[in-house]
């Protein structure tokens, strides 16, 4: 199957390529608005069917859609993308010195009508981090495309994040071990590579 990925981040576009996986970007603006009631994984697998939703109707029957939304929540609180530095402040004051639950839900829709829905979840320890050092982040790395106000690649990561349990490339936003395990459950990984 040809794959097609629907997603603008670099950090996703990386680890299919670090995969060994071909694909084609495609984009289409998806609002991002999800029912009240949903909470944690589900809101991250609703998203990720959402947007898949919206390339049904252009895939060829030999064409699979991967498409994904990741999450930070704290508790209950969902802690989307900050819109300004002020908010980005704001998100990582609230996660300095505490463990919270990374989310990434991933759909994979194939243009023969088969569709798998599914999550993982990484629990991230962040050390306390004082305001000098939040300051500099938001700073020089902007970090207002990823969830929760930080990535956990980027400097703030390398000098916060304590302990992981869970998938590292589930924080980056693709865990990567399922999506191959569900492609290859699909038929849909190129021919040459294990599992195909």
């Amino acid at each position: 199957m040809r794959l097609i990925l629907a997603s603008n981040s670099p950090r996703r576009r990386q680890l299919l390529t670090d995969l060994g996986l071909a694909y084609e970007i495609r984009l289409h603006d998806v609002d991002e608005d999800f029912p009240p009631h949903l909470q944690r994984a589900e809101v991250a697998e609703y998203l990720a069917a959402h947007k898949a939703a919206a390339y049904a109707a252009g895939l060829a029957p030999d064409e699979l859609v991967i498409t994904a939304d990741t999450i930070v929540c704290l508790g209950d609180d969902v802690l989307n993308k900050p819109a300004n530095a002020a908010e980005a402040a704001a998100m990582l004051t609230r996660l300095q010195g505490r463990a919270h639950d990374v989310f990434t839900g991933v759909c994979l829709r194939a243009g023969d009508g088969r569709q798998v829905v599914f999550s993982d979840q990484t629990t991230v320890h962040f050390r306390p981090l004082s305001p000098a050092e939040i300051d500099f982040y938001i700073a020089h790395y902007q970090p207002f495309d990823k969830a929760g106000a930080y990535g956990a690649q980027d400097w703030v990561g390398m000098v916060g994040v304590t302990r992981l349990e869970g998938s590292y490339f589930n924080v980056m936003g693709l865990p990567v071990h399922r999506v191959w395990a569900e492609l290859a459950r699909l038929g849909a990984l190129p021919a040459g590579l294990p599992g195909a």
